[in-house]
């Protein structure tokens, strides 16, 4: 369940930093830009700040 919440929220974030960047200013890209790295880093690291959020939420 954790995962596909994971996967869900960056893909939502990615699509939303496109549409703001389209209709709101080209600078929107970069919360796309951070939303990858976060993903690449999160594949070495085995850390992900929404997961540590999860956590505290207490959500399996």
């Amino acid at each position: 369940m954790r995962e596909k919440i994971v996967r869900s929220v960056a893909g939502i974030m990615i699509l939303l930093s496109v549409s703001l960047a389209y209709f709101v200013g080209i600078h929107w890209l970069l919360l796309g830009v951070f939303v990858g790295v976060n993903l690449l880093q999160s594949s070495f690291t085995n850390f992900c700040p929404l997961e540590k959020i999860l956590d505290k939420l207490k959500i399996d």
